[in-house]
């Protein structure tokens, strides 16, 4: 199996973490996500429409830092950038998930 390819049984659990991690997961709309958000993230990817990773074209407004529900960090522009889809959910979910490990050891 070459280096970049996991099993199927790592495939298996990750999907069965990914469930987990989900069920206690807020919806969307409690997070934040509402019409109000949706209005200015197309307003705000019409204006940058460029993935800041890659340079293809952006699909996602991601939060920087992430918010952990804070209204005025959620909010604040300075915190959002453009992404594609694939940036922001293998890229930026990579770097996210290495942050938790690091703090975790400390």
């Amino acid at each position: 199996m070459p280096g970049d390819q996991i099993c199927a049984c790592q495939v298996e659990k990750t999907r069965e973490r990914k469930r987990r991690h989900d069920q206690r997961r807020p919806s969307s709309r409690q997070r934040g996500y509402t019409r109000e958000w949706e209005k200015a993230r197309a307003d705000y990817l019409r204006y940058h429409p460029v993935c800041r990773m890659c340079g293809d074209t952006a699909t996602v407004v991601d939060h920087i830092t992430p918010h952990k529900g804070d209204k005025a960090l959620f909010w604040n522009h300075s915190n959002w950038q453009p992404l594609c889809k694939p940036c922001h959910d293998r890229h930026k979910q990579r770097q996210e998930r290495i942050k938790t490990l690091l703090a975790r050891q400390s």
